[in-house]
C-alpha cells in the first residue's frame, strides 16, 4: 500500500461513512443502550450503518487486512495491517444533536498506528495524519497541523471527555493534574485530541479507552508533533488510559502527576 493510495483509500472510506451517517443526525432515531445495566453506553442505526460501509469497502480493496471495530466482531487481528474504526466516536453527543463527535479511521502496521483521520461530516473537517506529518482539511481551508510549544502544565488547556467515566483512584489523579492547569474543559471526545494537534489545546487526560477509539488518533498528534502514550508512558495502541499533549514538556508533567509524582 502506497502513501499515495492510502490517503486517497482513507478520505474515500469518510466520505462513504459520512453519507451514511448524517441522514440520521438532529432526528428523531431510535437510540439503544449497549451497558446492560452499567453506565449509559448508546449505539445507534448510525453508527452501524456507517461501520457497515467502511467495513465493506475495506473487504473489496484490502481483504487480507484486519478489522477491529466499534459495533461487529473484529476479524483478522494478526494480519499485518489492522484497520480500527469507530463510526461515530462521541454518540451521545451525536444524539443530543451536538457536533462534537466524529468518525474515527485507523491503521495499525503489525500492532503501531501508522495512519488515522477524524472526519466530522456534518462540519465538513477532517484531521489526518501518519505520525511525521498531519493536516486539516474543512471549510477553514487546507493546513498543516503543528501543536504549540507549551512549556508548563500551569499554562495549559486541559480536556477530558468526563471525569465520571473514571474509577475514584484514577479520578482523584485527575484532580490533581487538572488544579494545576490553567483551563480545564468537559466534553469534545475525539474532537479535544484534534485541537490538541492543531495547537488550541494542550494535553487530554483519559481512561477506559477501546483501541478504536485512540488509535486513529495517534498519527495525527504525532504528525502534528505532539506525544500520546498509556499513563504508564507505554504504547497507547490497545487503548486504557492515556494521555495525549502537544508538548513533551507538559506530557512529562502530567505523567508524573498522574502517577503521584
Amino acid at each position: 500500500m502506497t502513501p499515495v493510495a492510502l490517503d486517497t483509500f482513507v478520505h474515500q472510506l469518510a466520505t462513504m461513512s459520512g453519507e451514511a451517517i448524517l441522514p440520521f443526525f438532529r432526528t428523531t432515531l431510535g437510540v439503544e443502550d449497549k451497558s446492560h445495566g452499567r453506565a449509559f453506553d448508546p449505539v445507534t442505526e448510525a453508527d452501524r450503518a456507517a461501520e457497515q460501509v467502511m467495513r465493506r469497502l475495506i473487504q473489496q480493496h484490502f481483504p487480507d487486512h484486519g478489522i477491529i471495530g466499534e459495533e461487529f466482531d473484529d476479524q483478522s487481528t494478526d494480519a499485518t495491517y489492522v484497520w480500527a474504526l469507530d463510526p461515530i466516536d462521541g454518540t451521545k453527543s451525536f444524539i443530543c444533536g451536538m457536533p462534537a463527535w466524529g468518525t474515527l479511521i485507523g491503521l495499525l502496521k503489525e500492532g503501531v498506528p501508522v495512519y488515522g483521520m477524524m472526519h466530522q461530516p456534518f462540519i465538513k473537517e477532517r484531521f489526518f495524519g501518519d505520525g511525521a506529518s498531519a493536516f486539516y482539511r474543512g471549510p477553514a481551508g487546507d493546513r498543516r497541523l503543528t501543536t504549540r510549544p507549551c512549556a508548563r502544565i500551569e499554562d495549559a488547556i486541559l480536556f477530558t471527555t468526563s471525569p465520571l467515566l473514571m474509577n475514584e483512584p484514577d479520578r482523584a489523579c485527575f484532580r490533581k493534574a487538572e488544579e494545576r492547569v490553567r483551563l480545564s474543559r468537559y466534553g469534545g471526545d475525539c474532537y479535544a485530541y484534534c485541537m490538541v494537534a492543531a495547537g488550541l489545546a494542550d494535553v487530554v487526560i483519559e481512561t477506559g479507552l477501546k483501541d478504536h477509539d485512540i488509535v486513529a488518533l495517534v498519527p495525527v498528534i504525532e504528525g502534528a508533533g505532539g506525544i500520546v502514550t498509556t499513563w504508564e508512558g507505554q504504547s497507547p495502541a490497545k487503548g486504557g488510559r492515556v494521555v495525549a499533549a502537544g508538548s513533551k514538556a507538559v506530557h512529562a508533567a502530567a505523567l508524573e502527576i498522574l502517577n503521584g509524582g
